[in-house]
C-alpha cells in the first residue's frame, strides 16, 4: 500500500542523463514537501534534492548542485528528478519520499513516507 512508486532508473555511461519519476497514485502528498534520497551499498542514505509543497522552492545536496533538478507536477501527482552529467559516484538506489507534514518547505529531514526505490548505475 506504499503510495509512492519510482521509475526511470537504469544504466548510463558517465556524462549521460536520466530522468526519474515518482508517482503518488493515491494523491496523498500533493500538499507535502517531496524529496529524493539515494543509498549506495555500504553507505548511509544521502539527501539529494527536495521541493516545497507548491513547487516554488527547491534544495539540493552539495554533490549534485548544478547537475540535478527536482520538479513536480501536482496535476499529474508526480515528482521528477532530472539528472545530467552523471558520474560513477552517483550510482545507487534512489528513493522518493514525502514529508510527514503538509505545507512544508524543501527540508533535508523529516521524511517518513518512502517509495521502493529505483536503481541508477553509472559506468565510467
Amino acid at each position: 500500500q506504499v503510495p509512492l512508486v519510482e521509475s526511470g532508473g537504469g544504466l548510463v555511461q558517465a556524462g549521460g542523463s536520466l530522468r526519474l519519476s515518482c508517482e503518488d497514485s493515491a494523491r496523498t502528498f500533493s500538499t507535502h514537501a517531496m524529496a529524493w534520497f539515494r543509498q549506495a551499498p555500504g553507505k548511509e542514505r544521502e539527501f539529494v534534492a527536495a521541493i516545497s509543497w507548491s513547487g516554488g522552492s527547491t534544495a539540493y545536496g552539495d554533490s549534485v548542485k548544478g547537475r540535478f533538478t527536482i520538479s513536480r507536477d501536482n496535476a499529474k501527482n508526480t515528482v521528477f528528478l532530472q539528472m545530467n552529467n552523471l558520474k560513477p559516484e552517483d550510482t545507487g538506489l534512489y528513493y522518493c519520499a514525502a514529508h510527514r507534514m503538509a505545507v512544508t518547505g524543501p527540508t533535508s529531514t523529516g521524511y517518513y513516507y518512502w517509495g521502493q526505490g529505483t536503481q541508477v548505475n553509472v559506468s565510467s
